[in-house]
């Protein structure tokens, strides 16, 4: 029986809504904190990032000082008007659109605001800047005094991050092509058994091995370098790399090989003029998630590196500036967004070989 052709426009239309109800809740926590990294300290101390959109609000247009000996806990004048001190607080109408209310009490500042609408288009480059250089910058108190504060230094952390992601993605995805294509297409004895230990390696979880490989590492001399780390992410990702890279190396048609020994070529001049060139998507799919793991990777870089503060990658610093800057969220906003640049940069520039590359090896023909 037919289905109904309305109904089936009706279940797309269904679907379409979901989705993009879901990538809304995805989407509108990141766009909030994209355009808080960009709001200066006061602002996102004063009022929510969605005050960027017009809205009515209460805008000050001038500011009144009241003399220093008025008693606030009788009524006083302000603007030919008797109010008192609770009155402001919560500010009085003096006008249809026209209120008056306390700047800073202490100060005996009274300001005058009309309502209308306004949108907050402060935006500035100087949170990047703060959380990148470690430079100085002013913010504002509750009775209007202003505090000089320190911003923190991530561009060391972010070169120690690329140090460790590049050669930690570099290194599995050599050795894995390089033994993907072994196993695939060279015949020796326990081939099969090799591979399947490798495969098998995915269910052992990372944690079972930190400890050992750490034991390790210090009796080499080399735990709070580099090389540890490089060594470590090579380790844990090449069980997954392999694997899939064997999976689409071997659906490569015999042909080929075929016609390339006939021409006299050996495996390696196969491996570099044929394999390679044909497994680029499957390189590049296999890459991003490499290095998506390793730049975001925590617990393994405070486990080998955690000691040596001068190694300290962007997550460590980041978790840091969480516990030390909880409440400053221009530098936490603005550190945020730095630590996603590279991965987004690496996707977009992989991206279009990303779904070929998934799909390889998952069907034949």
């Amino acid at each position: 029986m037919a289905a109904n052709p309305n109904n089936r426009g009706s279940k797309k239309w269904l679907v379409n809504v979901i989705l993009g109800f879901i990538c809304l809740l995805w989407i509108l926590p990141t766009f909030g904190l994209l355009i808080s990294s960009f709001r200066m300290p006061n602002d996102i101390n004063t009022s929510g990032w969605w005050t960027i959109f017009p809205h009515e609000a209460w805008v000050t247009e001038s500011t009144i000082t009241l003399p220093k000996d008025v008693n606030l806990d009788q009524p006083f004048e302000v603007k030919g008007e008797q109010v008192t001190d609770k009155q402001l607080q919560n500010g009085v109408k003096i006008a249809e659109n026209t209120r008056i209310v306390w700047e800073n009490r202490l100060r005996k500042t009274v300001a005058v605001q009309d309502e209308e609408w306004t949108s907050n288009l402060g935006f500035t480059i100087k949170n990047y800047l703060h959380v990148l250089t470690g430079g100085t910058y002013q913010v504002a108190g509750p009775d209007g005094s202003m505090t000089t504060m320190q911003g923190d230094n991530l561009g060391r952390a972010f070169l120690n991050s690329i140090a460790v992601a590049i050669p930690g993605t570099l290194i599995p995805l050599t050795v894995s092509t390089f033994a993907a294509y072994a196993f695939a297409w060279m015949r020796f004895p326990g081939r099969n058994i090799l591979l399947m230990a490798i495969i098998g390696l995915l269910v052992i979880p990372v944690q079972v091995a930190l400890v050992p490989d750490l034991k390790d590492f210090i009796a080499l001399g080399i735990n709070g370098t580099f090389l540890a780390v490089w060594l470590a992410h090579t380790a844990f990702g090449l069980s997954l790399a392999t694997y899939f890279m064997h999976n689409y190396i071997s659906q490569i048609p015999k042909d080929i090989f075929e016609s390339a020994f006939i021409d006299g070529a050996g495996h390696f001049k196969i491996f570099t003029r044929l394999i390679l060139p044909l497994s680029v998507p499957a390189i590049a799919s296999i890459g991003i998630f490499q290095f998506m793991w390793v730049w975001n990777d925590y617990l393994i870089a405070l486990i080998y590196l955690g000691g040596v503060p001068n190694h300290q990658v962007l997550t460590m610093q980041l978790a840091g500036m969480v516990g030390t800057r909880g409440s400053e969220w221009h530098l936490l906003t603005s550190g945020a967004f730095i630590s996603m640049i590279l991965p987004l940069a690496v996707f977009f520039f992989l991206q279009r070989y990303f779904v070929r590359g998934l799909l390889g090896g998952s069907v034949k023909g």
